[in-house]
């Protein structure tokens, strides 16, 4: 019904000699923001990062955590209060320094935020736990090695079964990489 979008469109100003079939599209003239750009950019990395930590640590994605922050971000953390209150949940945002013991490290942007995990979380069992699941990643990853080293296999074996082979060898090790992480984080 383009007649009638014309009609509306010439009876809700003075565009007589203007159709709207022929119009220019709006051009914005906002200019983007470099500063708030950056400062959303580093919100979605610090979010992810904390996210990927607390899943590593078997933590429920809303628990509350206390942050310790290098006073270098005292600026960019009060701008993006409510944001890190609602995204990153958490319960406090402090600038000294973290207490001693083990403790989550994100790296974000070269900045180094500190979340403390005395009473979070049990430190021996999930060590422990990280340390089993590491081994068997281990364990995995270089039995498939070992099997993608044998020219035999990989000239005898069909060519999807070698694909396969490389494609779970190549998730073991992001396994492997991502759990030496998680304890890397305990301390």
């Amino acid at each position: 019904m383009p007649f009638i979008t014309e009609e509306l469109w010439t009876g809700l100003g003075d565009r007589a000699d203007y159709p709207l079939i022929t119009a220019k599209w709006p051009a914005p003239a906002a200019a983007r923001d470099a500063e708030a750009s950056a400062d959303i950019d580093w919100l979605i990395r610090l979010v992810s990062e904390l996210r990927t930590a607390k899943a590593e640590l078997g933590l429920p994605p809303g628990a509350r955590l206390t942050a310790h922050f290098p006073a270098s971000l005292k600026g960019r953390t009060d701008k993006l209060a409510a944001q890190l209150d609602r995204l990153a949940r958490l319960e406090a945002i402090r600038f000294d320094p973290a207490p001693a013991g083990a403790s989550a490290q994100l790296v974000v942007e070269g900045e180094t935020i500190t979340v403390p995990l005395e009473g979070v979380i049990d430190i021996a069992a999930e060590r422990d736990r990280l340390t089993k699941a590491l081994a068997a990643a281990t364990k995995e990853r270089d039995g498939l090695a070992g099997r993608l080293n044998n020219p035999s296999f990989v000239e005898r074996a069909k060519p999807e079964a070698v694909e396969k082979a490389r494609a779970d060898h190549a998730a073991k090790e992001a396994e492997a990489s991502r759990l030496t992480a998680a304890l890397a984080r305990l301390g």
